[in-house]
């Protein structure tokens, strides 16, 4: 089954690149040049990932970005500003799981598509589910339920918490998280790990500054505390 994008930018011929460029690799393509139109879209529509720019007209793509948090998981990929650094640590702050300045190669654009769809594809032959106190992860349906209420994180954060719930106790370094989750050839720095804790324990903890499930070592990195 082909995946599906939705692009957002004002911008038609960027929006036009990449439609084209996607749709090479089998991807099918929604389009919209602004905030609202893009809303209606993804509330009709079940998208694998979102290309978001930040500066669109009417509503910005942060608002965008944290009105579809309200209702879905949906990866999403924002498209900032080059050198603008405020704008990459809003973006994760509003729920963003990614994000690639302008200009931008559109060989990196497909390359950061590939690697979130990898990690955000079921499969029929997992069924683990991990399961620590009333925190429960279903690592085939990539979804997480506390007191059996489902949690709703994004694609990024459920890797995070994934993978520290896979390894109760190891300490990972802020910098062997960013590997591990983003890749080798991220060119963000370690406060996206930063964004992506504490927005796991803000969703998670009854108390995020004294969190039960995610913790810090300090000096050294984040674990999980089962």
């Amino acid at each position: 089954m082909s995946k599906k994008a939705l692009v957002v930018d004002d911008e038609k011929t960027i929006v036009k690149g990449i439609k084209y460029s996607l749709e090479q690799d089998g991807i099918e393509v929604d389009t919209a040049f602004d905030g609202e139109t893009a809303l209606e879209k993804v509330k009709c529509t079940n998208y694998d990932i979102i290309l978001l720019d930040v500066m669109l007209p009417q509503i910005s793509g942060f608002e965008v970005c944290q009105a579809i948090r309200e209702f879905s998981a949906v990866p999403i990929i924002m498209l900032t500003a080059k050198g603008d650094d405020m704008d990459k640590i809003l973006g994760l702050e509003y729920g963003a799981d990614d994000y690639i300045t302008k200009p931008f190669n559109i060989l990196e654009v497909k390359a950061r598509i590939k690697a979130i769809l990898r990690r955000t594809v079921k499969t029929d032959t997992s069924n683990a589910v991990l399961q620590f106190g009333e925190l429960k992860l279903n690592e085939e349906y990539r979804r997480v339920y506390y007191k059996e209420k489902e949690i709703n994180l994004t694609s990024r954060e459920f890797d995070v918490l994934e993978l520290l719930m896979n390894n109760p106790g190891k300490i990972y370094s802020r910098e062997e998280l960013l590997k591990a989750i983003w890749g080798d050839t991220y060119p963000g720095d370690v406060r996206t790990v930063d964004v992506h804790v504490r927005r796991l324990r803000e969703k998670l903890e009854m108390n995020p500054s004294e969190p039960r499930y995610v913790r810090t070592r300090w000096g050294s990195g984040y674990y999980f505390q089962g």
